[in-house]
């Protein structure tokens, strides 16, 4: 479903745009626009006083708390590069925004992003980032199981796979909720 309307109270939430994730190849998008147009939507909805969510994924330096089970992550005791889980300088260091760290694909589960949210009567959320198919979808499932409206800015995320975006867009984000460009948001949002 194309984008149609903003609750007056939405949030944004940006999804694993942090060092080591923007460092990979984006596609159908480069990692770069998607920055950019992340940082116009954030710039947007702090100008609008509407709440921004920074999710980022890390792991304990001894792995303690990687998910369990047989996965594609790779080994258990890999140490990731300093810095790998901070967020993007161009979206951090403000700190009104809300900063989410997860240890799971969705940005809910094992979280209190349920709570940052209903505690300031959100009733949608925007859901942008890396990668389409996994944290970004993940997401955007379980936001629509606790009752938010989904809107989706689909050229403000992208996927280590074209086709994997692409499925996503296509296949499961007009289930979940309506889709847009960041454009159609920024326009929605000037209109709230």
């Amino acid at each position: 479903m194309s984008l149609t309307t903003l609750d007056p109270r939405t949030a944004l939430v940006v999804v694993d745009l942090q060092n080591g994730v923007v460092g990979l190849p984006g596609a159908p998008f480069p990692t770069t626009e998607v920055v950019e147009r992340n940082v116009r939507l954030t710039d947007a909805f702090r100008a609008a006083g509407l709440p921004v969510v920074l999710v980022r994924v890390s792991f304990a330096g001894d792995g303690a708390d990687v998910v369990p089970g047989r996965t594609e992550r790779g080994p258990r005791n890999a140490t990731p590069p300093a810095g790998w889980d901070q967020i993007v300088d161009a979206l951090a260091g403000h700190p009104e925004d809300i900063v989410v760290t997860k240890r799971n694909w969705s940005a809910f589960y094992g979280t209190d992003l349920d709570l940052h949210l209903r505690r300031r009567g959100i009733t949608q959320v925007v859901v942008t980032g890396v990668a389409t198919s996994i944290g970004v979808d993940s997401t955007a499932r379980a936001a629509h199981e606790h009752g938010y409206h989904v809107t989706l800015a689909t050229d403000a995320m992208t996927d280590l796979d074209a086709e994997a975006h692409r499925n996503s867009v296509e296949r499961i984000f007009p289930r979940l909720g309506e889709t847009g460009t960041t454009d159609d948001v920024l326009k929605l949002l000037a209109a709230l």
